[in-house]
């Protein structure tokens, strides 16, 4: 029996949806068949990319929300039902770095701000589709390579995607009864807006695609697959894992 990577009647909700890596697999999981509930505080831009997934037929809603807001989390998954009756999948994708520099050098703030997005929101958005999903479900955390090994100058940032890895194994074990399977993604440099600064910084660019094999960086619709195959069938006996997407960078 072939692998299923179809989404049909499925209902996704990515977050962090407006732009780069979270828009690309937005994209993705709307070409393979799902209903897509996109959400970012910014809903404009959400908007936009919603009316773009219609325009290609897709069926595709926008909700503006704050993802460490554990209130407006609630908002998003209660539309995400009211709008399609249940969700199935949910990418964690939100994200924030307020801070680039040495460790030491971060203030309370900073540091507060980012774990209250990266690891928080992520928590919040779990537990919220967890206590809404109808039958099997998949959780999707993008995580990064800077969670598994030094990160220079962004080390709180690495230190909540590290956070994110230990998350999803255990709620992998916790939730599996249920049959919810939760697994990560951890991109290495990827050109987005977000990581616009590592990817304008020579010696810093240099330091990621100079270690890989393919001798580059990544595109957002080249993170997108791994998103898609963990969502769909093909991918029913995967759980509490993390694919490195890097162009083999970890693999020294």
């Amino acid at each position: 029996m072939p692998a299923d990577f179809t989404l049909t009647d499925r209902t996704i909700v990515v977050t962090g949806a407006s732009r780069g890596i979270g828009e690309a697999i937005a994209r993705g999981v709307a070409d393979a068949g799902a209903r897509v509930v996109l959400a970012a505080r910014k809903g404009d831009a959400l908007e936009a990319v919603a009316a773009s997934i219609r325009a290609d037929g897709g069926t595709a809603v926008a909700v503006a929300a704050h993802t460490g807001k554990p209130d407006e989390v609630e908002m998003l998954f209660d539309r995400a039902v009211a709008e399609f009756g249940t969700v199935s999948g949910l990418v964690n994708n939100a994200a924030t770095n307020v801070y680039f520099g040495p460790m030491l050098g971060i203030e309370e703030a900073a540091w507060d701000k980012i774990f209250e997005v990266n690891v928080k929101g992520y928590f919040h958005c779990i537990r919220a589709f967890a206590t809404r999903v109808n039958g099997p479900g998949s959780v999707v955390n993008i995580a990064s390579i800077v969670g598994m090994r030094a990160a220079p100058l962004q080390g709180v940032y690495g230190m909540t995607k590290a956070a994110v890895i230990s998350m999803t194994k255990s709620l992998a074990m916790e939730l599996g009864p249920a049959g919810i399977r939760v697994n990560a993604i951890a991109p290495g440099l990827v050109e987005t807006r977000f990581a616009q600064v590592l990817v304008d910084d020579d010696a810093i660019r240099e330091h990621f695609v100079g270690r890989t094999f393919l001798g580059r960086h990544a595109q957002p619709d080249e993170i997108a697959g791994a998103a898609v195959y963990l969502l769909s069938a093909a991918s029913s006996y995967t759980t509490g894992q993390t694919i490195v997407v890097d162009g083999g960078m970890t693999a020294t």
